[in-house]
């Protein structure tokens, strides 16, 4: 049976973000939640909590040393799970009190419009100043813009989003290793958030597998590929060279994650990595299936699969319509993330989350025809 098989009518029985969050004659395709049922054996470890009342605190560990074996196994990145890797809250979290370590308030932070929109406020709510290097007209990191803003600004910080939300770009090997020189060279600190990386398989590189980035960090969660948003807990891992500020970090960054979290994380990395491995050809085949089904509807629009995350940016300039996400909920009943929220001047575009079913996508893609006539 397909992961991503959950009737509609199942999934409207959810009381989450997604399914209460609009109207219930709309279809959402928004929020970064997948529709699917939990994998088994995150299900099973839960249920075993449960049983044997074990409700407390999290205390060993288990989630650094289930990440360490998961990247070596994914990635061939070995971590060390007792002197790299501190738990946190989420991934937000991590990024935030990782920021706070390394830089003063009012120092420049570089980020990449259009971006995960919780990048603008940890920047602005920790009271450093923010610095936008757009990404290049097909959704890539700007080296070169990038290292002009280096040279002219002198941040002392840079939050990476790797692979990028919303483009889908999973960023090079030589792209990484470029970045992380510039940094070295200009006394940049890069956090990288990877929390879509375990989807994109392989073909992601780990920052901190490049030893140019031997200084930098990376915040991550198994929360995003395993659909686990409701069981919060996260990962920060320091290179080489900065693994001596983990130790400074405050104790309430650990004890945000809750012990829940951590069994149901473990869980996935150690035990459900053949599921993200099926979800992730699921996903491969829900964009291409967008790509043709919206050329065949709206052939003024065209969609490129990019090749991480499972959220599509979508141009839709060419309609000429004023706002086209708003169109879209009002006369489609049909919610995606409107382009603002993730870059200033993005109306015309919308972010539409894939992990879905092939029915609901095809509803989708036909409601949004139906909504320009």
């Amino acid at each position: 049976m397909p992961i991503f098989s959950v009737p509609l009518a199942d999934l409207r029985r959810r009381t989450s973000i997604k399914w209460t969050r609009f109207e219930p004659d709309v279809l959402p395709m928004f929020v970064a939640e997948m529709d699917v049922h939990l994998a088994e054996p995150i299900a099973e470890r839960l249920r075993r909590a449960i049983d044997d009342g074990d409700t407390g605190y999290p205390e060993l560990p288990m989630y650094q040393e289930s990440f360490a074996g998961f990247a070596e196994w994914m990635w061939g990145w070995r971590v060390d799970p007792g002197r790299d890797v501190h738990l946190a809250g989420d991934v937000m979290q991590g990024m935030r009190e990782t920021l706070l370590l390394v830089t003063e308030p009012g120092d420049g932070v570089v980020v990449n419009p259009p971006i995960y929109p919780p990048f603008y406020s940890v920047v602005a709510r920790t009271g450093r100043r923010r610095i936008d290097v757009p990404l290049t007209t097909d959704g890539r990191l700007d080296l070169d813009a990038i290292e002009a803003a280096f040279v002219a600004n002198r941040p002392r910080a840079y939050l990476l989003c790797s692979p990028h939300n919303p483009s889908g770009a999973i960023h090079t090997r030589e792209e990484l290793t470029r970045l992380a020189r510039l940094a070295q060279e200009h006394g940049v600190t890069i956090i990288s958030d990877e929390i879509h990386a375990p989807l994109a398989g392989d073909r992601h590189v780990p920052l901190l597998a490049i030893p140019e980035a031997r200084d930098c960090f990376v915040v991550t969660s198994a929360s995003k590929s395993w659909n686990l948003a409701a069981l919060k807990a996260g990962l920060i891992v320091a290179g080489e060279g900065a693994r001596e500020k983990l130790g400074t970090l405050p104790p309430h960054v650990h004890e945000a994650a809750s012990h829940f979290a951590v069994l149901a994380h473990c869980a996935a990395l150690d035990d459900a990595r053949a599921w993200v491995l099926e979800a992730a050809t699921e996903i491969d085949a829900h964009k291409r299936q967008f790509a043709e089904e919206l050329t065949g509807a709206i052939p003024e629009l065209r969609y490129e699969p990019s090749d991480g995350t499972y959220l599509a940016w979508l141009d839709c300039s060419p309609l000429g319509l004023e706002h086209p996400g708003r169109r879209f909920h009002e006369r489609g009943r049909l919610r995606f993330n409107f382009g603002e929220e993730f870059a200033a001047g993005a109306s015309q575009f919308v972010r539409v989350n894939l992990a879905t079913s092939p029915e609901i996508i095809s509803e989708g893609v036909a409601r949004m025809a139906a909504s320009l006539t």
